[in-house]
């Protein structure tokens, strides 16, 4: 397929950012104080503003409560379940102490099983089929919840999403149906909701106080989203990691179908096979059936089967303190899904932090423990017991930075940020061109669509020099170090002749350095969290981030299917020859070039 630039120069916009922002100082720790008594007599303790590990990881009480939802999602006529596991702290039973709830709704519990991608028409040597695990749910408390947050004084829970695990209904890979699921586990626990024990005797949760806090990354971290988004009363704060905000930004890119990083074929039909762990799955094949033939992966447009999984239109609902985390390096849940969340919540008012790291598809706890802990407890203990710790006081945005520092900030992108446009100047003969501060007259250029023969990586070698499958624009040895923080965009004017309608900018940093991939690499130091029970010791082994010496790094990228070139809802033919205006967004980033680098 052949694509050709008119006019000489096209036009792309940055956001760069030279201002650094301080970090005011932090609030004055406060005196050792308790909590009002409940009725026995028992309480938590409070110093220099959190909670203290007072109560007993191992003489903790467990329950299971099968959950009554609003959804039918498997319409059998018979309102949906979720099933909640729960530790709580033994003296919820022994001395009436109440407590609010830290909750991991997930679709994953029980395992996944063996699904098949759809097949796909460009190559991906790196595409993953999602490959089966099966868990013991009884077994089920990972992670370090258990053994951090409850010896504080809250009780921490497991939620299994519908038509997984030990609960009814269907998965629906994040409609409303799956919205219900998540909020009901609040309702129950504020006393809104009907339980009932696994042996059918019905059951409230006499022990809890009624607030409650979500975490989770990934699924686990969208599901909290989900339940945010419904505006449920008692949902007081929540950690999405790495979650979803619009299922289209998940699987869906400016028009076209765009999968998920490595795992190219996937969709929402596939997910809902592979977290379909429930009990008698064949009753939900008609309804997954009808998510298969909705999700409609021909034109990729937006339409009502996305508009009911996006979430940034309710941010207006949400009720719960945010604390969003991303990793820049992420390219499964890319960061937009993270960004147009926190930019939805600061126009909604919602109490909002940020964390942006250099990781790709992780939580950072591994790698900056101390301090995850102590702002994610903080973050519960002022939202959930009203701890006045001044969390809230406290700069809103952390950043990670390539060497590994850390900058906090007072917002996001960083104050003193600015929009700066760039020219896609020609260069002579079919050789690669400048990308400059001003624009500069020159002739048509053009590039054949290579299609599968060829990857992005491969289009990227030898920037230098002509390439007949792509352009490129470079800058040159940079005086100073430039910092390009938020969404860049990128605008032109072209024609195309060809089958494919789909167009890619990559912004990338030239010229060899050592850089973070996002990946992660153990360092062999142990580092010991919270209380030890038989089985598990409280401890895990630190991380750091994987770097790699390379010639260029990927910065960004972003995609368009040009008949989708006014809007994504709507596809609108290609007359093959005619120029027309193209203008697309690419993820959101913060990255710094260095000196003496190049960009293009």
């Amino acid at each position: 397929m052949r694509r050709r630039l008119t006019g000489g120069a096209g036009v792309i916009t940055l956001t760069a950012a030279l201002a650094v922002a301080l970090v005011p100082p932090a609030a004055a720790a406060g005196p050792t104080r308790s909590a009002p008594r409940p009725p026995g007599g028992h309480q938590i303790t409070v110093r220099n503003g959190e909670t203290q590990p007072v109560f007993s990881r191992a003489d903790a009480v467990t329950q299971t409560v099968n959950i009554e939802t609003t959804a039918d999602s498997d319409r059998d006529g018979v309102r949906d379940r979720v099933q909640l596991r729960i530790m709580r702290p033994r003296e919820t039973d022994t001395a009436g102490l109440r407590v609010p709830t830290i909750l991991e709704p997930s679709p994953y519990w029980a395992g996944i099983k063996d699904v098949p991608n759809h097949p796909v028409d460009i190559g991906d040597a790196g595409a993953r089929a999602l490959t089966g695990t099966r868990r013991d749910l009884a077994e089920i408390f990972p992670g370090y919840y258990d053994n951090y947050f409850l010896p504080r004084g809250y009780a921490v829970a497991d939620l299994d999403s519908i038509g997984t695990g030990g609960s009814t209904g269907c998965p629906t890979s994040g409609d409303r149906s799956e919205q219900a699921g998540a909020k009901a586990a609040v309702d129950w626990l504020n006393g809104r909701a009907r339980g009932w024990t696994p042996d059918g005797a019905p059951v409230k949760a006499t022990w809890s106080t009624g607030n409650v806090g979500m975490i989770g990354q990934s699924y686990d971290g969208t599901l909290p989203n989900m339940a945010a988004a419904t505006g449920v009363e008692g949902l007081k704060a929540i950690v999405p990691i790495a979650g979803i905000s619009s299922w289209y930004d998940y699987y869906r890119a400016g028009g076209g179908v765009v999968a998920p990083g490595g795992y190219q074929g996937e969709d929402l039909d596939v997910l809902a096979k592979a977290v379909l762990t429930r009990e008698h799955p064949e009753v939900c094949a008609k309804v997954i059936d009808g998510i298969e033939a909705a999700q409609d992966r021909e034109t990729g447009d937006y339409s009502e089967v996305w508009a009911e999984r996006d979430y940034v239109g309710q941010a207006r609902k949400v009720r719960a303190a945010v604390m969003v985390v991303h990793g820049l390096n992420d390219w499964n849940v890319k960061i937009k899904n993270s960004v147009q969340w926190w930019n939805a919540l600061k126009e909604a008012g919602v109490p909002r932090k940020l964390w942006l790291h250099q990781g790709n598809h992780s939580t950072p706890f591994r790698w900056r423990a101390e301090e995850w802990l102590r702002q994610t407890l903080h973050w519960f203990d002022r939202y959930l017991y009203g701890i006045r710790n001044g969390i809230e006081r406290e700069p809103r945005v952390d950043v990670q930075h390539a060497d590994g520092t850390w900058e906090t900030a007072k917002d996001w992108p960083v104050p003193g940020t600015r929009t700066v446009p760039v020219s896609l100047n020609a260069g002579a003969s079919g050789q690669p061109g400048i990308l400059g501060l001003r624009p500069r007259p020159g002739g048509e250029q053009s590039f054949t669509d290579a299609g599968k023969t060829r990857t992005a990586e491969q289009l990227l070698a030898d920037e230098d020099q002509a390439d007949p499958n792509r352009l490129a624009y470079l800058t040159g040895p940079l005086a100073g170090p430039v910092r390009v923080d938020g969404i860049p965009s990128v605008s032109l004017r072209a024609s195309l002749d060809g089958r494919s309608p789909y167009l890619t900018a990559l912004l990338v940093d030239y010229g060899t350095d050592t850089r973070p991939t996002g990946a992660r690499i153990t360092t062999g130091e142990e580092f010991c969290y919270g209380q030890s029970v038989p089985g598990d010791s409280g401890c895990t082994i630190r991380q750091a981030l994987h770097t790699e010496t390379a010639p260029y790094k990927i910065i960004t990228r972003g995609w368009l299917d040009a008949r989708n070139r006014h809007d994504i809802a709507r596809t609108e033919p290609i007359e093959a020859g005619r120029a027309y205006t193209f203008r697309w967004d690419l993820e959101p980033t913060d990255y710094t070039v260095k000196a003496a680098t190049g960009s293009a």
